[in-house]
Formats: structure tokens, sequence, C-alpha cells
């Protein structure tokens, strides 16, 4: 039986070794056979040299290298690609993620479960990152209620359910969103995010909203069945108050004078109209960058063991 672990990396210089450190002890006590295989998504700091430190001092590590920063998705799936373990543990490099709930995720994996996801219940950050947290997640729960409250980035995959996984060939995509999608018998593990001592984060604002945007048009079609309802709700009232102006017209003889409601409805109605067509623009760029089959990661450099390289 062996484990592999997929791990991005993304400035994550002076967290690697001790990432590593702590996963071999865990292993070595578990005693499971395992690879591990980093990847690092364009790091401009010395984790390239920290990777290929490891990889000389020991023979089961790979290390994948692109030309730029693709995104964590991006490193997540092109490790995947090089699994050769029975199944495969992801999770980051930062040691926010408590490395002991590995032995956990393997017995639920050894009990029948494809998938054992360890979600979060809290999390040891500032006060920001657990609102945005809180707040990305809730919405997500929205548009897929099968989402952990907390969300989740460290989980176990079978190979079964890898060979599917790596099967999807899509850009702009919602990982957790496709994990959930297999369906595959899944278990969950709640835990605490520990604080971050090394380093910071790389999740900023934008990479939030994008991955945010990603999940909600992805995953569901709320986004165009809210613009149908809100076009059959403002057509109806329109039309509603239309018979009210000209029944008072006609019928009351009372003029509608000013400018102010006019203008309302014109702002209202032209605001709703400039946020559909930015609906209608994410569908449509998504599709147009499916059109162009552009790789979704560019690998510079590959370290493997020439042995491993022959087979």
């Amino acid at each position: 039986m062996k484990i592999s672990f997929v791990i991005p990396v993304f400035r994550n210089a002076g967290s690697i070794i001790p990432t590593h450190e702590k996963l071999v002890t865990l292993l070595t006590t578990l005693q499971l056979e395992h690879e591990f295989i980093f990847v690092n998504d364009g790091s401009d700091d010395n984790s390239i040299e920290e990777l290929l430190q490891l990889h000389k001092t020991a023979s089961n590590v790979k290390v994948i290298s692109f030309s730029r920063n693709f995104g964590q998705v991006a490193a997540i799936i092109a490790g995947l690609k090089e699994v050769g373990g029975d199944a495969v543990v992801i999770m980051s490099a930062d040691l926010q993620e408590p490395i002991a709930l590995i032995g956990e995720m393997i017995a639920k994996w050894k009990s029948g479960n494809e998938i054992v996801i360890g979600h979060r219940i809290d999390r040891e950050d500032g006060f920001i990152a657990n609102t945005a947290s809180t707040i990305f997640y809730k919405l997500m729960r929205q548009v897929n209620p099968k989402m952990p409250k907390g969300g989740f980035d460290f989980m176990l995959i079978d190979k079964i359910a890898l060979n599917v996984l790596n099967q999807i060939d899509e850009r702009n995509r919602f990982f957790q969103g496709d994990i959930l999608w297999l369906g595959f018998n899944t278990a969950f593990i709640p835990y605490t995010r520990l604080k971050r001592t090394i380093g910071k984060s790389q999740w900023t604002l934008a990479k939030k909203l994008k991955y945010f945007i990603d999940g909600l048009l992805n995953t569901s079609y709320v986004p165009i069945r809210l613009m149908s309802l809100l076009g059959i709700c403002f057509s109806f009232f329109g039309f509603l108050y239309a018979i009210v102006i000209a029944y008072n017209r006609f019928i009351n003889n009372t003029p509608f004078t000013g400018w102010a409601p006019i203008m309302i409805l014109i702002l209202i109605i032209g605001g709703l109209i400039m946020l559909m067509l930015g609906i209608i623009g994410e569908y449509v760029w998504r599709t147009y960058d499916e059109t162009r089959k552009r790789p979704l990661y560019i690998i510079k450099d590959k370290f493997i063991k020439e042995d491993e390289a022959n087979n």
C-alpha cells in the first residue's frame, strides 16, 4: 500500500522542509510506503532551492516546476497526473493542516470511503481572513449544499476516484466542486486550521473573488436563473405600472409630472442590465477560454529519479 502526497508550493520557503520532516515522521510510525510530489507554482523566493535539496536527499521526492505562477488549482492538477500510489493526500506546505489527521483519513479510506475530506470548523487566522472565509463558504453552500461549512483544501482521494478526476479537462475550475461532484463514498473529518507561523498567505482577495466566481458559475445555474427571474419580475411590475399610469391619465385625468420617478427607473433598470451583461460576459469568456485549448499550466522542469523516469 502506497500513499502519495501532492503539495502545491508558492512562496513557501522556510516551511517546505519542516512539512516534509513531519510527514516522514508520521508515515514512518504508520509504516506506510509513500512518495511526495511537490509542485513549484512559479515561486520567486527560495522555494525551488529547498525542493531541490529534498529531491537530492530523499529518493521518493518528485519536484515539478512551472514556468510561472498558474495558481494553486493548476499546481494540484499537475501533481495528480504524476501520482503512483493507491491513494493521494492533497495538502498545503504552510503547516496549517494538522498532519496527525492523516492517520484518521487513511483509516476512513481503508473502511471503504474513496474520498476523505478534512473540513475546517474553525481557524486560527485573523479576523479579516475568518470573516472572508465565512462569507465565501456560506454563499457557496447556497449553490452547493454538499459543501462543508468551513470549506476544505485537505483531502485524501482513492486511485479509482482519482482516475475519474484526472479525466476532467476544464479551465477556470472550482476544484472543491469537482471533488464533491464525483459522487464516490465520502467521509468528512472536522479540524481546526492552525495559525500560520512561517511566511504569509498568498491567497489574496483578488484570488478569492476569482475562485468564488468560478465556483458560482461552474457548479450552479443560479446566476442565469436569477437573471431570468429578475427579468420576469421587472417586466411584470413594469406592465402593472404602465396600466396604473394609463388608468390615472385617461380615467382620472391625473398627469404624471416630474423626472425623478423616470430617473429612478432608468438607473435601476440600467444597473440590472449592466449586471446581467457582466454575468453573461463571464459565461462567454469561459466558453472562449475553453475553445482556445491553451494548456492549464506549463512545466518548466521536472525532477524525478532516473529509475522512475525509465518506467
